[in-house]
């Protein structure tokens, strides 16, 4: 969190053995028994240790659980103290059900959809999701391409959130890089994920100040309209 990124990210991969992941700083894997309090617990400790922004301000935790079944291991991340807890739509048989597990626990609830996962299920829970995360990759594998009709559903997805009139993030996950960070951004994305991205470069803050570079570019049309003014 010290490199400057704006919250901290875990991920649970499966029920178990499970690997997790910071998106600022590798951290150790930890043994525990799926789907336990403590497990909870214990990844969360090692993902606060971390999570802190250059003031020393506590950064919001991130937990994304890409695990079947998920209702338990969901309200134990939030009874622990995660911030955001999400989930995808295949991992539940009751959606609706599991977003009320997560909020009555005090924690914001996030909905997950993979490449080829249609957002229809938003419509019945648009007025109770506090994030949509948009997967730009298979879940699982690490190092994968962005997926281009990622920008189209954030569009999509985008779109959906402006006519609920809520506050609601949209979040996306999977190689997003410096070079496409912007395009990203511009199809309605305001909650970026990167792992690869920046753990496949030497340095870490670098790369995280050229990502925030690329996000605070004036578009083209704005520069064409600031040049037209100069004139």
């Amino acid at each position: 969190m010290k490199s400057g990124s704006g919250s901290a990210h875990a991920q649970l991969l499966r029920a178990a053995p499970a690997t997790t992941r910071r998106r600022t700083r590798r951290l150790p894997r930890p043994k525990f028994h799926p789907g336990s309090a403590q497990t909870a617990k214990r990844i969360l400790s090692l993902s606060i240790r971390h999570a802190i922004h250059p003031d020393g301000a506590p950064a919001p935790i991130d937990v994304h659980l890409m695990t079947t079944p998920v209702d338990a291991l969901a309200t134990a991340f939030a009874r622990a103290g995660a911030d955001r807890v999400t989930f995808h739509v295949e991992a539940s048989t009751h959606v609706d059900r599991t977003i009320q597990l997560i909020k009555a626990e005090g924690a914001l609830a996030g909905l997950a959809f993979d490449p080829a996962t249609p957002l229809g299920a938003l419509e019945w829970v648009i007025d109770k999701v506090d994030l949509i995360l948009v997967m730009s990759v298979n879940p699982g594998f690490p190092g994968q391409n962005f997926i281009p009709s990622t920008l189209q559903k954030l569009r999509a997805a985008r779109d959906i959130i402006d006519r609920s009139q809520r506050d609601i993030r949209l979040e996306v996950d999977g190689g997003v890089k410096i070079a496409n960070i912007r395009a990203v951004a511009d199809a309605g994305a305001d909650t970026i994920v990167s792992g690869s991205g920046i753990f496949g470069t030497p340095d870490y803050r670098r790369t995280i100040d050229a990502m925030r570079a690329e996000l605070f570019r004036p578009a083209r049309s704005e520069t064409k309209i600031a040049s037209a003014h100069a004139r």
